[in-house]
């Protein structure tokens, strides 16, 4: 590995954010995920949930949309939504969905500098009772329009760069936000060999 590409996949690393994910439920177009990925690499998060209740498991993203950043994330695939859900228990203080309900609140009310994990649903019907059931509450993106729904990559994008504007502020890509376990272990899988570091 070249000293400048040792470099930058260290800079990156130091600005990864344990305490944001992303959690995408029954999303079905492969290319709407990989844009999902893609961004969840620009603001620094590492590991994204995938839940696979209506359809088998992705083996492929949309490559020309992630340009590659699947290579670069931790990708947590379930086929059960409690399993799911049980498992962002453990590493997230709230869960929140999207989901127009009368009790939603709007995404510039949340407060990014805690340990939060977003909830997208599917294209068509959002996110499943279910899921809703077990998170801590709803969220939505305030809009102006007739049309009350943005494409779910675009949501994302909108929802996470407030993370980042919350988490600049607070100072969070000023420290390296994993724990020295976890930072370890991703160096080892970015291809860092003992003479490198």
């Amino acid at each position: 590995m070249t000293p400048e590409r040792s470099e930058r996949l260290i800079s990156v690393l130091n600005k990864r954010q344990a305490n944001l994910t992303v959690v995408l439920e029954d999303v079905q177009d492969p290319h709407n995920i990989s844009a999902v990925m893609r961004t969840c690499d620009a603001v620094g998060i590492q590991d994204i949930y995938v839940i696979t209740t209506k359809a088998p498991r992705h083996k492929k993203w949309g490559h020309r949309s992630s340009s590659t950043a699947e290579r670069w994330l931790t990708t947590h695939q379930f086929d059960d939504a409690a399993a799911c859900m049980a498992a962002l228990r453990e590493r997230y203080d709230k869960i929140l969905t999207t989901h127009l309900a009368d009790d939603a609140k709007s995404l510039y009310d949340i407060d990014f500098t805690g340990s939060v994990a977003l909830v997208f649903g599917n294209e068509q019907n959002g996110v499943s009772d279910g899921v809703r059931a077990l998170a801590d509450g709803n969220f939505i993106i305030p809009q102006m329009g007739i049309i009350k729904s943005l494409n779910i990559s675009v949501a994302c994008a909108v929802s996470i760069y407030e993370a980042l504007r919350q988490k600049m502020q607070a100072g969070h890509y000023e420290q390296t936000g994993l724990p020295e376990k976890r930072y370890k272990e991703l160096l080892t899988d970015w291809g860092f060999k003992e003479d490198d570091l």
